[in-house]
């Protein structure tokens, strides 16, 4: 009895459960648009029937007649064939589960983002600034990426690697999001160290490409290794060192003064010293002097850097019609007895 109810009873009336009828795609969903058809139908019935229903006037007296709940029985067999008629409805929608497995094969490529975190990230030229800038185009290069390995290292005067080469992108976006001025306390632009730190980094990876992408805004202030023989270094174990180099040169906003009026400083961005760490790592410089030429050098990148992942989808569709056909069936045979009984001639009020 326990194996019949799991195995024939159980799904029947599972499939009466909201949750489980929610939970369906449906290959014929219009045709659920019928069941609002069903009492239409009845009405209609009830009209024609009504009009030509020979009737007998009966006089009772006041008091006389009792009402009974047995004359409500004859709305059974109604109720019992709009039942039937709702689950071959829904039978005919085809209610569907669809098991979806992806299989991915090939290798990603192993990416560090160096992004500058000194003082004259601040600058307005970019908006809000250039270090805000930054982080939101590098979120959205996050999302154009699939199976790769990326990493975050962060430099102003010092250099650290605050997120480990990994897949999990929430992880990096938290990441990314936590950047901000001042987060190093020696101050600076240490484009050497930060390099340094990405090769140790990389020099291990086994991947078939691994980039750097170096995010700064000024020249080489700090540190102890020479920027151009860090890129060398990095070349050595096969690094390719993409440079962005961000802001315009001169005067630039920053800021206001005491009376609310723009302040402005001026700024210079060694190019090239960053042309020469891209060519140096099999790269390419770009210059990007706003936030729309910003977006455009990480499409770029991202075209020039692609994965070789190849996904396969297996998809396993049920179907569960024979749930409801069942339903339809059973409740049918109901009707067609019900309709020879006694609750068809019930008396009407």
């Amino acid at each position: 009895m326990n194996q019949l109810w799991h195995r024939f009873l159980a799904p029947l009336v599972d499939g009466l459960r909201y949750a489980t009828l929610t939970s369906y795609t449906w290959q014929q969903p219009r045709l659920l648009l019928l069941i609002a058809l069903i009492p239409v139908l009845f009405l209609v019935r009830w009209l024609l029937v009504h009009r030509r229903r020979p009737r007998l006037g009966v006089a009772f007296v006041t008091g006389q007649v009792r009402r009974d709940y047995s004359a409500g029985l004859r709305f059974l067999p109604d109720i019992v064939l709009g039942l039937s008629l709702a689950f071959g409805i829904v039978a005919l929608a085809r209610p569907q589960r669809t098991d979806e497995r992806v299989v991915q094969t090939g290798q990603g490529i192993d990416i560090l983002l160096l992004v500058d975190v000194s003082s004259s990230m601040e600058l307005q030229d970019l908006r809000p600034n250039r270090l805000e800038a930054a982080k939101r185009v590098a979120r959205e290069f996050l999302d154009g990426r699939t199976g790769d390995r990326i990493g975050v290292v962060v430099f102003a005067g010092d250099a650290y690697s605050i997120a480990p080469l990994t897949t999990d992108y929430e992880l990096l976006r938290e990441n990314l999001n936590s950047l901000k001025l001042g987060m190093i306390a020696n101050d600076g632009t240490a484009i050497g160290t930060a390099l340094g730190v990405a090769t140790n980094r990389l020099r291990d990876s086994r991947s078939r490409t691994k980039v750097c992408i170096l995010i700064s805004d000024g020249e080489n202030t700090a540190g102890n290794l020479d920027p151009l023989t860090a890129a060398q270094l990095a070349h050595a174990y096969g690094v390719k060192i993409y440079t962005i180099g961000l802001g315009k040169d001169g005067f630039v906003p920053y800021g206001r003064d005491a009376n609310g009026r723009p302040r402005y400083v001026e700024t210079q961005l060694d190019e090239t010293t960053m042309r020469q760490l891209a060519q140096a790592g099999d790269g390419q410089f770009f210059r990007a002097t706003d936030n729309g030429a910003l977006r455009g050098v990480f499409r770029r990148i991202d075209q020039y850097e692609k994965s070789e992942i190849k996904q396969t989808r297996y998809r396993n569709t049920k179907d569960y019609y024979r749930i409801y056909l069942f339903w339809c069936v059973g409740l049918w045979l109901l009707w067609l007895g019900l309709k020879n009984t006694f609750l068809t001639n019930s008396l009407e009020d």
